[in-house]
């Protein structure tokens, strides 16, 4: 294909990049030798994130993407497509809170909306858009940022911390919803090699929990690790599983 870069190292992208555990994602794949883009909405934002890495001596490529906007994320597929003609890892990293943590009786639908179209309805659109490049990898592997508060199981458990959490409406079912997208994917594209896993990284220090107003002693990286370790294959390369630092996560 005229244009293509050839490269024998595999390929990453990495959704949300900009900050926290998505920059931390994608340090250390480029770390390991990866072809890392760095996927992020604001220009401003990415150009500044891939001056960090550089400036550690990192080198990641930054790529317009915004999850919730169809005609940037084509336009990402299609760049890619154009310069590296596969795609081997995608990490669905994007995602938010933020204005949301209604209780479910007092819901405001479009803060739900919000929420679902960020965190469910991007990494669909996303996805879809990469699996032509996912399928040329010949192992493709698809890794989506969840969190334990997506667990059914631990949410529901009434002598666990996550049952003590104030009720939400928004953000635990937007990462429930991505659980589940995680398993059908994984049965859908089992059969061509390509392996689709859900991680929760953790409470980190990061920018996503600075409201809660307490010490967090895990770093970003730390968060990241999981993720990192399903993207080359660690754990076995599973498919349609929920990983934690420790393992397995009850759905």
């Amino acid at each position: 294909m005229e244009g293509v870069t050839v490269t024998t190292t595999a390929v990453a992208l990495i959704t949300g990049a900009n900050k926290g555990i998505g920059l931390a994602i994608a340090r250390l794949l480029a770390e390991r030798g990866m072809t890392v883009l760095l996927g992020a909405r604001d220009r401003e934002r990415r150009a500044e994130a891939a001056a960090e890495l550089r400036a550690e001596g990192v080198e990641v490529r930054p790529i317009a993407l915004d999850v919730t906007d169809p005609d940037t994320v084509q336009a990402a597929a299609a760049h890619i497509d154009a310069r590296f003609g596969r795609l081997d890892v995608l990490v669905d990293n994007a995602a938010t809170s933020k204005g949301f943590h209604h209780l479910p009786g007092e819901a405001d639908l479009d803060a739900v909306q919000r929420a679902f179209d960020t965190n469910v309805f991007g990494v669909v659109r996303v996805t879809n858009a990469m699996l032509p490049l996912l399928e040329r990898s010949g192992a493709g592997r698809v890794v989506n940022v969840s969190s334990e508060a997506g667990s059914v199981t631990l949410m529901a458990d009434t002598g666990g911390d996550l049952y003590r959490l104030p009720a939400q409406v928004d953000y635990p079912t937007s990462k429930a919803a991505l659980n589940s997208l995680t398993v059908e994917y994984a049965k859908e594209l089992r059969e061509q090699g390509i392996r689709v896993n859900a991680v929760t990284p953790g409470l980190c220090a990061t920018d996503f929990n600075k409201e809660l107003g307490i010490p967090i002693p895990r770093t970003a990286a730390d968060g990241a690790a999981v993720a990192v370790e399903l993207a080359v294959g660690g754990f076995g390369d599973p498919t349609g599983g929920f990983f934690s630092e420790d393992g397995p996560v009850p759905w």
